[in-house]
């Protein structure tokens, strides 16, 4: 990062409601970005999911930039980021991973000659190597499971089926179902093998 004259770098795992990430952005950034939900609203997130190749952009603010953003854009700078390079890649069950390298100067990024193709491989190496040694994030999301979901999703995670579980956990195949329903809208996923797999990810289960 800092050879190529970056300071900060964060890799962005995105799905649905949920994020993941690890970075050396500033602690302070890092959990007002969270707890604000500023995924939601941060422009460079926007771009990486309606184009799948690398992008530089810069918080220099514009006549036409709204207030939302020219406010995110100057909590960011507080923090010295103020440009940057993203790439954002597929990575499967319809989620998203991008990897940003930030500067603090508002044209570095411009300024540099970015290959697409290298920069794509670059952060698809990165996401395999986070996913092969299950690196903790340095933040994430906020999910709150109840116990009966994350119980029920625990037993799902090793392969009993619905009605597996009421028998083990004795109540009904309509809990289960209405807990591993709730556990799927929790986690942001559309699937149970799919829920099953972020609850491992994010440590829940």
């Amino acid at each position: 990062t800092r050879e190529a004259g970056f300071g900060a770098y964060a890799y962005l795992n995105l799905q649905a409601g949920t994020q993941t990430a690890i970075s050396n952005y500033h602690p302070s950034w890092q959990d007002r970005y969270f707890e604000k939900a500023y995924a939601l609203i941060d422009p460079v997130v926007r771009s990486a999911r309606d184009r799948f190749e690398a992008f530089a952009w810069s918080n220099e603010p514009t006549p036409s930039m709204s207030k939302a953003r020219r406010t995110f854009y100057g909590e960011a700078a507080e923090f010295g980021i103020r440009s940057g390079i993203s790439i954002p890649i597929r990575i499967g069950f319809g989620r998203v991973a991008m990897l940003t390298l930030a500067s603090e100067e508002t044209d570095f990024a411009a300024r540099q000659v970015l290959n697409t193709a290298a920069a794509a491989s670059a952060a698809a190496q990165l996401h395999a190597r986070v996913e092969l040694v299950r690196a903790r994030p340095t933040n994430q999301t906020p999910i709150h499971l109840k116990s009966d979901e994350l119980t029920c999703l625990r037993w799902s995670a090793e392969g009993k089926s619905m009605k597996a579980i009421a028998i083990i956990e004795n109540t009904t195949y309509s809990n289960v179902a209405f807990f591993l329903r709730n556990a799927k809208a929790a986690l942001g996923a559309s699937t149970l093998p799919q829920a099953t797999a972020m609850a491992k990810e994010f440590g829940l289960i």
